[in-house]
C-alpha cells in the first residue's frame, strides 16, 4: 500500500472518530464513544505509517485537511449543520492546498 493511500485512510478515520464523537453526546453513549477512541487510534497509527515516506508538514497538513473536509461534509449530511457559499469557498481553498501539497511532494 502506498504512503499516500495510507494517509488517505488516516484522513478517513479522522472523519470517523470526529463524527462518532458528536454521536457520543459527550461520551455518554458508549458505542459511539468506543468508535471515537478506536477511530482516533487507527487514524494516528496510519498517519505515523504514512510519515515514514511523506514529510511531516505535508502529511500533517493533508491529514488535517482531509479530516476538515470530511467532517464538514459529515456535519452537513449527518447533523444538518449550516453550509453556505462562504463555507464552500473556504473548503475549496483547503482542498486546493491539499492537492497542491500532493503534487509538490515526493514520497521517500
Amino acid at each position: 500500500m502506498t504512503a499516500w493511500l495510507i494517509l488517505f485512510l488516516a484522513g478517513l478515520f479522522e472523519v470517523v472518530w470526529a463524527c462518532a464523537m458528536k454521536y457520543s453526546r459527550g461520551f455518554t453513549e458508549w458505542i459511539p464513544a468506543a468508535v471515537t477512541v478506536i477511530g482516533g487510534i487507527l487514524s494516528m497509527f496510519l498517519l505515523a505509517l504514512a510519515m515514514k515516506r511523506i514529510p511531516l508538514g505535508t502529511a500533517y497538513a493533508v491529514w488535517t485537511g482531509l479530516g476538515m473536509i470530511g467532517t464538514t461534509l459529515g456535519g452537513v449530511l449527518l447533523f444538518r449543520e449550516r453550509f453556505g457559499f462562504p463555507h464552500l469557498v473556504c473548503v475549496l481553498l483547503i482542498a486546493v492546498g491539499i492537492v497542491g501539497l500532493k503534487l509538490l511532494t515526493k514520497s521517500v
